[in-house]
């Protein structure tokens, strides 16, 4: 009997770049122009919870640009603050208060 050379794995073609990411950053654009400063509160709230959980589980050094995790959990605090102040004042002039 002779020995059979073992069946070498198929090698999938590249696949070509996909812009997802420019996608992802047009309808978050689109969403903050739709809904101001609410949606800003949305975003860094949600941003803000998702960091704050990652370093509680010891996550450090994050992949955004501001590196330490205590930077960005500022930066989304000081977002959500000036979201909310934005909401607010949004609120008080569509009731006529302002």
């Amino acid at each position: 009997m002779t020995a059979q050379a073992p069946p070498t794995p198929a090698v999938a073609p590249p696949q070509p770049y996909d812009p997802l990411r420019l996608c992802v950053f047009a309808t978050v654009a689109l969403i903050a122009w739709l809904a101001g400063p609410f949606a800003v509160v949305g975003f860094a709230a949600l941003g803000f919870a998702g960091y704050w959980r990652a370093r509680r589980a010891g996550l450090e050094r994050s992949k955004c640009v501001l590196r330490d995790t205590r930077l960005v959990l500022a930066y989304l605090g000081l977002l959500a603050l000036a979201g909310t102040v934005g909401a607010v004042l949004t609120t008080l002039e569509v009731l006529g208060v302002r």
